[in-house]
């Protein structure tokens, strides 16, 4: 069987399970995906790991093509995710609506969980600096090194997760109160490219034409991205 080699932001992996399968049924190429938090992935890369096509956050890809490692032509923004909290199953979901209040909800928190490596998690370990409660937070956080934080709420570690809603979404026993507020959010938009020493190029070019189409919206949307 033809098949092509995938590395993917962990963002993408709820959504990618499915499209890929979908993808196989209808070319009949296997799609042998592996996920990471995209800086992990630029880490293998630049070591020499081997892949047909890559899904990074844009700035990620775009580093890639400096490097020439993506070609630059191939390049096409898949979705934008947003940065979200969740509490365990049945657990009251605290206000996180304005600033204020979500300052208040982490502050109250026994602790948050967030990532170290992804997205999500650089980005919230700056707003809390932005909004000066960085000392308090960390003192009882709950990081994560790579993976999805919405675990320890499951486990009992924490109360508050934060993550990609993409990426709480994949957590069972969950739920997801929303997003951060939006004036608070710089929203990662997730990219696909193909590699340009690319073994399957073709097969490569045809995975990325169907993930740029139409008709993968709905899926999209399912998994908590925005196309």
């Amino acid at each position: 069987m033809e098949y092509v080699r995938m590395l993917s932001t962990l963002g993408l992996m709820g959504a990618m399970r499915s499209l890929s399968a979908a993808f196989e049924t209808a070319t009949g190429i296997h799609v042998d995906a592996d996920f990471a938090p995209t800086l992990a992935l630029l880490k293998r890369l630049r070591a020499g790991e081997a892949a047909d096509l890559v899904i990074l956050t844009r700035e990620g890809l775009d580093e890639m093509i400096g490097e020439d490692r993506v070609i630059a032509d191939s390049a096409a923004d898949l979705a934008r995710s947003y940065v979200g909290l969740a509490v365990r199953a049945g657990q009251p979901h605290p206000d996180i609506s304005s600033e204020a209040v979500l300052r208040k909800s982490l502050l109250a928190a026994r602790s948050v969980a967030y990532s170290r490596l992804g997205a999500s998690g650089v980005y919230f370990a700056a707003l809390i600096v932005r909004m000066g409660i960085a000392a308090e937070i960390n003192a009882k956080a709950t990081i994560v090194e790579q993976g999805f934080t919405a675990e320890r709420l499951v486990s009992g570690e924490a109360d508050l997760a934060v993550q990609q809603i993409s990426e709480l979404k994949q957590v069972g026993g969950i739920e997801v109160i929303g997003p951060v507020p939006h004036d608070l959010q710089s929203p990662a938009v997730f990219s696909a490219g193909r590699m340009t020493n690319a073994r399957q190029a073709e097969a490569a070019d045809r995975l990325l034409r169907y993930l740029a189409s139409p008709e993968v919206v709905p899926v999209l949307r399912q998994s908590g991205l925005e196309p």
